[in-house]
């Protein structure tokens, strides 16, 4: 069964990759990855204040103001609890380009313009195959109005783009106005893939100690259903790859992702909870379908239910909301 795929440019064994987490610390977790069956690896996050700032300015940045807001400091990690530095996440790219023959694709997590950005160049040097940047921001200042919101993604991967010449694809929120323009706009830039979507994990309360605390809910298969049904809309009206991220956990996730014309499928939670072993159930389990319904590799469903090509085309929008009201049945 041929399980090939192109993303950014590559050429990948399988669809199923990896997505940036705690796993990829290890060189070690990406060589099973591969043995596994990944298609490609994206490593876990460097991000821009450990780029641009020294410990010390580091730790002067996250207190300053927590005179009048000292619950601030529990939304930060300090220096010392990074999982790593600039230069040794330039060795792990060094060391994890040795181990395997599949691409390591590095992850940039930032906020803004700066000099971080020039880091990716670093990235490129180390061997990085591909770059995805993982804009991760929450606008909470009312007088920054969407135009500046949006401009800012677009600052950030036409920044990047002129640092760098390998493929960059960019972990997006879904949270615009009008996401399909935000999709278009990012696309004219140039930029390689989308990835759908950014989750943004919200802070919970300890009603014991009255402080806010960070919060890590993993995904579920649910919450693979707005990744599907942008990229069911997306698909054919942009150049870039589509990668679907959050809420794939096994193979039918896959070939939902896959039919409505996502290029590969990102593992995450699924792995944390199961196991990087996963993967292989994962392939099994994909080919046994293609099989059972006659399907030679994988361009023969690929995009076969986007809205583009499917027989009801408004079941991506408010049709479908209308239908699912009328039908549900307590």
């Amino acid at each position: 069964m041929d399980l090939s795929t192109r993303y950014l440019g590559l050429n990948l064994r399988s669809p199923l990759v990896p997505s940036a987490s705690p796993l990829s610390d290890d060189v070690g977790n990406i060589k099973k990855m591969e043995d596994a069956g990944a298609g490609a690896v994206v490593l876990h996050s460097l991000f821009e204040e450990q780029v641009t700032q020294e410990q010390e300015s580091l730790q002067h940045h996250l207190s300053f103001g927590t005179d009048s807001f000292p619950e601030a400091l529990s939304f930060f990690p300090m220096p010392h609890e990074f999982r790593s530095g600039p230069e040794e996440y330039l060795n792990h790219i060094r060391k994890a380009k040795e181990a395997v023959h599949i691409p390591v694709i590095a992850s940039l997590n930032g906020s803004s313009i700066g000099g971080w950005i020039e880091h990716a160049r670093k990235m490129q040097q180390a061997g990085a195959d591909a770059l995805e940047l993982n804009v991760y921001s929450i606008p909470a200042d009312m007088d920054q109005d969407c135009v500046k919101i949006e401009q800012l993604y677009l600052d950030i991967v036409q920044a990047v783009k002129a640092v760098v010449s390998i493929p960059i694809a960019l972990k997006m929120s879904p949270f615009f106005s009008n996401l399909a323009n935000m999709a278009k706009r990012l696309d004219d830039t140039g930029i390689n893939g989308l990835v759908l979507f950014n989750r943004f994990y919200q802070p919970d309360i300890d009603l014991e100690t009255l402080e806010v605390r960070p919060s890590v809910n993993l995904s579920t298969p649910q919450s693979l259903r707005l990744p599907m049904r942008w990229i069911a809309i997306l698909y054919g009206r942009i150049k870039a790859n589509l990668a679907a991220t959050s809420g794939i956990h096994e193979a039918s996730d896959v070939i939902k992702m896959l039919m409505v014309g996502a290029d590969t499928t990102m593992l995450c939670s699924v792995l944390l909870q199961k196991g990087i072993g996963h993967i292989r159930k994962i392939e099994t389990e994909l080919c046994e379908w293609m099989e059972e319904h006659d399907y030679q590799d994988l361009h023969q469903l690929h995009g076969s239910m986007s809205q583009k090509l499917c027989s009801d085309p408004a079941a991506f929008e408010r049709a479908q909301y209308m239908k699912a009201i009328i039908s549900y049945k307590a």
